[in-house]
């Protein structure tokens, strides 16, 4: 599944992501859980929240902000890897399949 999101996360920044369903709310929920220091992922969950009340769609997105704020294909990030260690310190934080592996149990159990 890494491999695959790896593939996902590599066109050029500007590339549209265009999902089918409105789920960036609680995807942007958990990942303020993940990395709750992200700045940018701060700046987008008030911008959504945002165009959500207003009921306006958060989609597309882009390749460039989901590789700045979606922990999935941030593994590799020294503070997404310390998240997961710190959700399960099992997890090693040097091997970015076990904190994948990490964040998607942590996210199926996530409320």
């Amino acid at each position: 599944m890494l491999s695959s999101l790896d593939k996902l996360a590599a066109p050029p920044g500007n590339t549209r992501v265009c999902c089918t369903h409105e789920y960036t709310l609680g995807n942007l929920k958990f990942a303020t859980a993940v990395e709750p220091g992200n700045t940018q992922l701060i700046h987008y969950r008030q911008q959504c929240e945002a165009r959500r009340s207003r009921g306006e769609p958060t989609l597309p997105s882009t390749i460039a902000l989901e590789n700045s704020i979606n922990p999935f294909l941030r593994t590799r990030q020294a503070a997404v890897a310390q998240a997961a260690r710190a959700h399960d310190p099992a997890a090693d934080p040097a091997d970015p399949v076990a904190v994948f592996a990490t964040l998607r149990q942590w996210k199926n159990e996530f409320r």
